[in-house]
């Protein structure tokens, strides 16, 4: 049933392409979304090979080393891998566009996840889930909503090496590998009920923290920084309260008076508990996130959304020497601050 999600998978990174294309690209235009002027690093065939070969971060020895190589100063070797790793960075328009595309899956998956559950008996009495099991009739709107999400996380990971990678890149990893697991799982063995109440409850936040970011790229930090806090509230009653002490209450203990756990249960309750973790982690990178943006302290960063290479090189400078000018200090600095 589920081998049709691999060429589903395939066919949203086509729909994807021509969404980023066609969608979310006039779309950062009408938004002003504007990108950074970035400084090139000067050719240099010494510094690039170690740069492509070794590690884009050289220790200070290494630094040393290459300035003897390449002719230049220690100083000017330091400011070559900067620049050089701001050039490597991903665009504004690139982030802006991938955030578009998860916000309106999400969004819509959500909104069909709710339509598929509303009405069930399940949705209000959590033992409904169980009722029956393991004979339990499968809709074809649960069907669908299987195929749909499970395609959409197949398609997140054969993507994830080109998409912009973010600082909890390898938990990002384990989660779409989890995630595709429990989907798969939950179907293997009857689940089904339990995977669609999951699966609705995971989207309820991740339209919303998509749609922060492409506010963030488009510079209204104030509506950013409000719906993120929306999202912060929504993302800890469903991740940290709704799930553990209500779906997970569900899946570890009411089966448990109907028949005998077997290697199932403990499979894939064990897979939540690796997920429930994983949304811990989270929880806290996004309280710290919530609190710089209640007190004011936030510069327009959303947790994980930053890249690696954080610091430009402006900014790395500009903490040394003061202002810059083409990378360059400004010698002058009787200006006005809006200069």
């Amino acid at each position: 049933d589920l081998y049709i999600t691999l060429p589903l998978a395939f066919l949203f990174l086509v729909v994807r392409h021509l969404f980023e294309t066609y969608v979310a690209t006039p779309l950062a235009g009408l938004l002003n979304v504007k990108e950074k002027i970035r400084l090139k690093a000067t050719p240099n065939a010494v510094l690039e090979k170690f740069y492509a070969a070794t590690t884009k971060h050289p220790k200070q020895a290494d630094v040393e080393m290459l300035s003897k190589k390449s002719g230049c100063t220690v100083r000017q070797v330091e400011r070559w891998f900067r620049r050089r790793r701001n050039q490597d960075r991903p665009s504004l328009l690139k982030k802006f566009r991938e955030a578009s595309w998860r916000f309106t899956f999400y969004l819509i998956a959500f909104i069909a996840g709710m339509a598929v559950i509303v009405d069930k008996p399940w949705f209000y009495d959590l033992r409904e889930v169980w009722k029956g099991y393991p004979i339990q009739s499968m809709l074809p709107s649960q069907y669908w909503y299987y195929t749909i999400e499970l395609s959409f996380y197949w398609s997140l990971l054969f993507s994830i090496a080109s998409d912009v990678k973010r600082k909890d890149f390898k938990e990002q990893i384990i989660h779409h590998v989890a995630t595709i697991i429990l989907i798969s799982f939950s179907w293997f063995t009857n689940y089904i009920r339990a995977g669609t109440l999951i699966m609705a409850l995971h989207d309820s936040s991740d339209y919303l923290l998509e749609s922060a970011k492409m506010f963030n790229y488009a510079g209204w930090r104030n509506t950013c920084n409000n719906i993120f806090i929306v999202f912060a509230a929504v993302f800890i009653v469903t991740r940290l309260v709704i799930l553990p002490f209500w779906i997970m209450h569900c899946t570890l203990v009411y089966p448990l008076d109907l028949y005998p756990a077997f290697f199932g249960y403990y499979f894939f309750n064990f897979m939540m508990v690796v997920l429930q973790l994983l949304h811990i982690f989270w929880a806290y990178l996004i309280i710290r996130m919530a609190q710089k943006f209640i007190t004011g302290k936030a510069r327009g960063d959303l947790g994980s959304d930053r890249e690696e290479t954080d610091n430009s090189e402006e900014e790395e400078e500009a903490a040394k020497n003061g202002p810059l000018s083409n990378g360059h200090p400004i010698l002058n600095n009787n200006h006005r601050k809006t200069d």
